[in-house]
């Protein structure tokens, strides 16, 4: 779909740092996890036709909210001006409420503002900590990404600027010399620098690199590739194309075993009487064996489409019998959507025909978290959320599942609220005697600033009351804003209580937290320590 229209901070102790401390007065150990621990949460394959999470086939009901990374001021300090956290966490939250499973999104900007790569091969480190934000928000919300790693189009720079770089033209239909490797070798090895940095990035919230980590459910290696109007024999043969795929393909596999790989392509063609032929057919692009997955893109009632409620419904079925018979992999129909018509009767028949049909997964075109299109964008209380929560539902019944994603609780002393059992940074905790708990200080330090982010688990079998939680600092660190908490600093050391009325007892078995923003000298900060709470265990500096 066409979309609307260099300060680089360290990370230091990106590790979660686990301080462990029992109120009945045991002594206080620390540990660090590794990356390794991510392993405690499945991680989408594909068996056969369809897609498995954990042994078991897995049918996905998905959206498209493709502008989660310009989320923020996209200047000034990271946090809290750069990224706005508050606005990534609430969109994950109303998302995951109407049965959100997948959220595809771009991961691609070349332009100044949330910029990821403005420059060639010099990447913005701002705009990769807003994405290391947004799978952390993601994983909290029980969800998974398909992130878009280039654009086709011309929105947000896409590979008319990798042609620029290389001293080519963009635009219709010169951009195809992007994937023709004789015209345009520079724009191969551009596009694999950057999917390199990309994929190997160590996530600063968990430690965990992006091609580890289970919050991803796919890769998009570009979204609406085509190979357009270059010979009548090119349109209709996908020959350049599918060896561009083929190489790109077998590039993010070498780097990244663990998730799934699309191509992100339209599905039209004169065979399926939708569109045209663009060099990039259907079956023979998608028979590409770097391939887990085929796609689609409907837009049904589009001026050059100009097709029935009926004969969508035909259209999606060919598809996905093309690709469960003829290419042998799941079907994943990546964006849909209609205008101007009853668009909630429209998706609930389409819906329940892609169930009969056995299709694998969708993701509509698109979920808003306020209103920015009048013609495609779908918010909260309309009436295709509705619409969309019986499909996530009857996707999750096929697969097995509960249907709704579990996410971690934004009331920790609601015991409605369901915690998230498949944390990777938070591992299971072992039974501890009355009165333990457990408490994550996860630190995000760009030198003279940072973040901490503080959760205290009660493990026990009684609750915690009125709880007040001491630490201390391992230098000058200065707090500026907290949230969720009250504090007092004294030098080097902290006491944080609960809000007034407000998550005041900590009962069994759930969870309260806050997070603060300091100020640091560089190359000073590091773990709390002589963590207490509610006085126990407590010593002084």
């Amino acid at each position: 779909m066409k979309s609307p229209p260099n300060h680089r901070n360290r990370y230091r102790w990106p590790l979660v740092l686990l301080l462990l401390t029992a109120l009945a007065g045991t002594s206080l150990s620390l540990a660090r996890p590794t990356a390794a621990s991510a392993a405690a949460e499945p991680t989408a394959t594909r068996c056969g036709t369809h897609f498995c999470l954990d042994g078991k086939e897995y049918y996905v009901a998905g959206a498209n909210a493709y502008d989660l990374f310009t989320f923020g001021s996209g200047s000034g300090a990271t946090e809290p001006e750069y990224m706005d956290k508050d606005r990534i966490d609430a969109h994950f939250a109303r998302m995951h409420d109407d049965g959100v499973d997948v959220v595809r999104l771009w991961m691609f900007s070349h332009e100044d503002w949330h910029g990821f790569e403005k420059t060639e091969g010099v990447h913005n480190d701002q705009e990769f900590a807003q994405f290391d934000y947004i799978v952390e928000s993601a994983r909290r919300h029980g969800m998974r990404l398909m992130p878009v790693l280039e654009n086709y189009w011309e929105a947000y720079g896409g590979i008319d600027t990798r042609l620029h770089w290389e001293g080519l033209s963009g635009g219709q239909p010169a951009r195809a010399a992007f994937s023709d490797k004789k015209r345009c070798p520079g724009c191969f090895t551009s596009y694999k620098n950057y999917v390199s940095h990309a994929l190997n990035r160590t996530n600063h919230y968990s430690g965990v690199k992006y091609k580890d980590a289970p919050t991803i459910f796919a890769w998009d290696l570009m979204n609406e590739p085509r190979y357009e109007a270059q010979s009548p024999e090119g349109n209709v043969d996908g020959t350049t194309l599918r060896a561009w795929v083929d190489e790109m393909g077998a590039f993010v596999q070498g780097i990244d075993t663990n998730h799934l790989l699309g191509a992100g392509i339209e599905g039209h063609g004169t065979d399926y009487g939708f569109g045209g032929d663009e060099g990039n057919p259907f079956i023979h692009l998608q028979q590409s064996p770097y391939l887990d997955f085929t796609s689609a893109h409907p837009y049904p009632i589009e001026s050059w489409a100009d097709l029935s409620l009926d004969e969508t419904k035909q259209l999606i079925r060919t598809w996905i019998n093309d690709s469960h018979e003829k290419i042998g992999k799941p079907f994943f129909m990546g964006e849909f959507d209609v205008h101007h018509v009853d668009r909630a009767a429209w998706w609930s028949e389409i819906h329940a025909d892609f169930e009969a049909a056995g299709g694998d997964g969708s993701a509509f075109w698109w979920y808003q978290d306020r209103n920015i299109d009048g013609k495609f964008g779908v918010s909260e209380g309309a009436p295709e959320p509705a619409v969309f929560r019986d499909h996530s539902a009857a996707m999750a019944a096929k697969s097995g599942r509960t249907p709704s994603p579990t996410r971690e609780p934004t009331d920790p002393t609601d015991p409605t609220d369901p915690t998230d059992p498949t944390d990777p940074t938070d591992p299971t905790p072992t039974p501890t005697e009355s009165g333990a708990c457990e408490v994550t200080y996860r630190l995000s330090d760009w030198g003279s600033t940072f973040n901490a982010d503080v959760t205290t688990h009660n493990t026990a079998t009684t609750a915690v009351d009125n709880w007040e939680l001491s630490f201390n600092f391992p230098g000058n660190q200065s707090i500026t804003q907290i949230w969720n908490a009250t504090q007092v600093q004294d030098g080097r050391h902290v006491t944080a209580t609960h809000p007034s009325g407000y998550n005041v007892s900590i009962a069994p078995g759930a969870t309260v937290n806050f997070g603060f923003s300091g100020t640091s000298q560089a190359d000073t900060n590091g773990p709390a320590s002589e963590v207490t709470l509610n006085g126990k265990t407590r010593t002084t500096s």
